[in-house]
């Protein structure tokens, strides 16, 4: 096509002839059928490439944003299709070369019939002028190469952008409630009747927890960092007379270490009171304690008499796979590093705590380490409320003494609260998810992720946010639901599985 133009251009425009020769007419007659042929091959591909079948439907929940990302791709594609080798067209690796422009075939094939056709209109300076132009154009050859390769990079980046941009906005979609479409996992039961009988009989002042056994509350995600992560329901506990504690782990650590130092929390405790020992975990403290007993079953089977688990992402969190997953838009700007400079540098933990979270980790590890069937478990989660008034909730993560003033004080020191607005982060966090996904949550894990396979579920209708298990105002006020009322019903709940499953078991073996 290159030489072509060059000869129509020679031979229309020189001085000499102001009219075109018959070989101009010839060219040009050449040439117009091959911008038809192309014209209508592109044509046929473009209908072909957006056929709306291949539309992928990404965003589920906002109509206005999934036409906005099929207009992209619709976009991309048309772009991707004006370089050499785009989606339909055989790359070359990167050691192949091009192919160019104008073959050596068709460059000797155009020359022979130039020839013939100087020979009949008797134009010497035509031939000289065509070996020229095909000698410029054999040394400048490289120059084709090198735009076509531009070109090749060029679309390489668009279809790069596009993936990541699909990648990113598709983003957990077919992740989130894996668990419940799993068909070898066991199938859950509803408890949330008999929670609510048992959490209106504690609040009538009935307690039924058996000081027999000992429980050990397991926090989460950060806890080093909030003093008074479950205290006031261990606080609660003790004045019920009961043997509680709190298992003080590295929570940023990995969730086969802290799985370990569970291990050893439970041996310690029940060589020393010989009591077994019942298990509340929240957040990723659910997750660690049900490691702890996966991996080590064998080992303790005979020193715990079941598990809680309260908005545990026990099937994974999309917080930290958005957020972690590679091949994303976030990529360009170094998400993942920063992230990991300010788990390990700032808040000295591990990466590993929060890419255990990631629905490809809880995969593999639930595949490799299921839980076992004779342990009784209970699993618990709540929906965050949106509403203005949470906005404004502040939640006591800590005191901070002052110094000693008689003037206000009598010799003891004077405590501040430290408070956090965590409800209105996990309102936002709430919404996102709900916009985004679909999917409810309590703002940072959804209701179907919370839920273990085999499990007496329950799945309460209040308003609770993830933060509000643990740094829950003391408010006295009765409508009010209280976070250590909740453990405790959790708890007598599970005592109750725990005798039917013993009861069943007995009846087996009998």
């Amino acid at each position: 096509t290159r030489v072509c133009n060059l000869l129509v251009s020679r031979a229309s425009l020189s001085p000499s002839r102001p009219q075109r020769s018959p070989l101009a007419r010839i060219l040009l007659t050449m040439e117009e059928s091959s911008s038809r042929r192309r014209e209508s091959t592109f044509s046929l591909a473009v209908r072909d490439d957006y056929s709306t079948s291949e539309v992928q439907q990404l965003f589920t929940a906002i109509p206005a944003l999934n036409e906005a990302a099929s207009y992209l791709a619709h976009t991309t594609s048309y772009f991707t299709r004006c370089f050499p080798g785009s989606a339909g067209d055989v790359e070359p690796d990167e050691g192949q070369e091009l192919m160019t422009l104008v073959s050596e075939q068709d460059t000797r094939s155009l020359y022979e019939r130039e020839s013939t056709v100087s020979e009949q209109v008797g134009d010497d300076n035509t031939s000289s002028s065509i070996n020229e132009e095909m000698s410029a154009s054999s040394v400048g050859s490289s120059s084709p190469w090198l735009s076509a390769r531009i070109f090749q990079n060029g679309s390489s980046i668009f279809k790069d952008l596009v993936d990541r941009a699909r990648k990113t906005v598709r983003g957990s979609a077919d992740d989130i409630g894996w668990l419940q479409q799993a068909t070898d996992m066991p199938p859950v039961e509803d408890g949330t009747k008999r929670f609510q009988e048992i959490l209106e009989s504690i609040r009538n002042n009935e307690h039924k927890l058996p000081n027999s056994v000992v429980y050990l509350l397991v926090p989460g995600l950060f806890s080093n960092h909030g003093p008074l992560y479950f205290v006031n329901t261990k606080t609660y506990f003790s004045k019920m007379g009961l043997a509680c504690h709190i298992a003080r782990i590295h929570s940023e650590a990995s969730v086969e270490k802290n799985a370990r130092e569970i291990k050893q929390y439970i041996e310690e405790i029940f060589w020393g009171s010989q009591k077994r020992v019942l298990l509340l975990g929240h957040s990723k403290g659910g997750v660690d304690a049900a490691a702890a007993l996966s991996l080590y079953w064998s080992d303790l089977k005979d020193k715990v008499a079941g598990l809680a688990l309260a908005q545990s992402p026990y099937g994974g969190s999309p917080i930290a796979s958005d957020i972690l997953r590679e091949g994303q838009l976030g990529d360009y700007v170094s998400l993942r590093k920063i992230m990991e400079v300010l788990i390990c540098k700032v808040i000295k933990g591990d990466l590993q705590a929060l890419e255990d979270l990631t629905y490809e980790r809880r995969k593999e590890f639930l595949r490799k380490h299921p839980l076992p069937q004779e342990l009784p478990v209970v699993s618990f989660h709540t929906e965050a409320g949106i509403v203005p008034g949470v906005l404004a909730t502040l939640s006591p993560v800590a005191h901070a003494e002052l110094p000693i003033i008689t003037s206000l004080a009598d010799g003891q020191p004077t405590k501040l609260p430290v408070v956090m607005p965590l409800g209105a982060a996990m309102a936002a966090c709430a919404q996102l998810l709900q916009v985004r996904y679909g999917e409810k949550s309590d703002g940072l894990v959804t209701r179907r992720d919370a839920e273990v396979p085999g499990s007496v579920v329950v799945r309460p209708e209040q308003k609770l946010d993830h933060a509000w298990m643990v740094y829950s105002s003391p408010n006295n006020d009765p409508v009010e639901t209280d976070a250590s009322k909740v453990c405790e019903a959790l708890l007598t709940l599970l005592v109750e599985v725990a005798q039917k499953r013993r009861h069943e078991i007995s009846n087996k073996d009998e």
